[in-house]
């Protein structure tokens, strides 16, 4: 009987658990939007001025086409001109897709706030209450996306709709929608926990700005949000293909233009999840060990 008592009494000590855990994260996650929601109503107006430098790209891009199609006699009606197998309204849509993959993929703020908050002491109250670092930071994260697309999708869709003629190959299949909707939630996690992990060398080096500079430099260039990874000289583009950028901008809008082949996508999102996988790793065992070698003192 005692035995019987104490495993029926298991499963619901373990469902409560669960429960709390659950409801915990939802008050954080439901907290954190309200939030964003209050004070994020610049966000319509910002995002649209956001696409403003897009009429620059446009013009720029027109202009090197135009040069191409004159050098080669061919007239603006029968263009053919491609450059890194982007054509002219291919080179604008994809502009457009990549500033999307981007509002995923950006975590402003985030290494320097775990640096600092390790700098200050404020990573104590995580030490002394049962909330994971991680998880409140991704949730914050999370309702912070959500935020903004909720109140940015108004001029996205604007912007979209007036730019349509550019996108020539016209609404992706079902299952590369899914593919490139995917590869957006995975640009997301791959970015919060590469950043994140940056973060956690204020564990061993109080400052990461420097650090944080370079790689936003390495992110801007070889993200593909500048210009297409195929513009890349052979021998530098093969070295990018390996590297973890390529999934933050440029894997996105390629799935989306179909710039992927049918029979290299499944390698190509199995290869963004490994990454995706390998961030969040060395995002925990950063966190670990840096807790472990912390010292706080005072209250």
């Amino acid at each position: 009987m005692p035995s019987h008592s104490s495993n029926s009494l298991t499963v619901p000590h373990h469902a409560a658990g669960l429960s709390w855990r659950f409801s915990t994260w939802w008050v954080i996650l439901r907290t954190a939007l309200e939030e964003r929601l209050v004070y994020r109503g610049d966000f319509a107006l910002g995002t649209l001025m956001r696409f403003l430098p897009i009429l620059t790209q446009i013009f720029l891009w027109f202009a090197i086409f135009d040069a191409i199609n004159a050098q080669q006699g061919n007239t603006r009606e029968s263009s053919t001109a491609q450059i890194g197998g982007f054509g002219f309204r291919d080179m604008v849509a994809y502009y457009l897709l990549t500033m999307v993959a981007r509002a995923f993929s950006s975590m402003p703020g985030l290494a320097s706030g775990i640096a600092q908050q390790i700098r200050d002491g404020e990573i104590k109250r995580y030490l002394i209450q049962p909330i994971d670092l991680i998880g409140f930071l991704l949730l914050t994260r999370i309702a912070h996306k959500l935020a903004y697309y909720a109140i940015a999708v108004g001029p996205f869709a604007l912007v979209f709709f007036l730019c349509r003629d550019y996108f020539v190959t016209g609404w992706p299949s079902a299952s590369v929608m899914i593919a490139f909707v995917a590869s957006l939630l995975m640009s997301f996690l791959i970015g919060f926990f590469l950043e994140a992990a940056i973060g956690m060398i204020g564990f061993w080096f109080l400052e990461v700005s420097s650090l944080l500079f370079i790689y936003m430099l390495f992110s801007f260039f070889l993200s593909g949000h500048m210009f297409p990874l195929t513009l890349l000289p052979e021998g530098i583009g093969s070295i990018v293909q390996f590297l973890p950028f390529k999934y933050l901008a440029y894997f996105p809008a390629a799935v989306f233009l179909g710039k992927i082949p049918s029979e290299q996508l499944p390698m190509e999102m199995a290869i963004q999840f490994s990454w995706l996988v390998f961030f969040l790793i060395v995002c925990r065992l950063a966190y670990a060990r840096g807790v472990r070698r912390y010292s706080g003192f005072g209250g």
